[in-house]
């Protein structure tokens, strides 16, 4: 059973799930936008792309993200995707992160775009 996130209940008080589409692009969120240190029983859970969204927007900025998210869902998310691209565009006040993947269980290609504004 794939939760949906946020957690919250359907019209029937059940639980309510998500799709496997969903549900991955539902992990990538939780792992891009969770601080290490953030999850209890996971200390080194998450990127550091909460944390640096408060550092000066630049192209050094950019590659950072890109660089630690890569190693991070490679890391976490490595046996439920094949990691194909990770993009990340800083772009004023905000940071555009673009991931493309492979849902292993269904071989099937998705990209996700993430934007926080700083």
């Amino acid at each position: 059973m794939n939760i949906d996130f946020p957690f919250h209940f359907d019209g029937r008080g059940q639980t309510t799930t998500a799709d496997l589409n969903d549900h991955v692009r539902e992990m990538l969120e939780q792992l891009i936008f969770t601080v290490p240190g953030e999850r209890v029983n996971r200390p080194d859970f998450g990127s550091a792309v909460s944390q640096l969204l408060f550092a000066p927007n630049s192209p050094e900025l950019a590659a950072t993200v890109q660089f630690s998210l890569h190693a991070a869902i490679q890391r976490w998310l490595g046996d439920i995707l094949d990691l194909q691209d990770v993009t990340v565009a800083s772009e004023d006040s905000s940071l555009t992160i673009t991931v493309a993947y492979v849902i292993r269980q269904i071989n099937q290609q998705q990209t996700a775009t993430f934007v926080r504004t700083t």
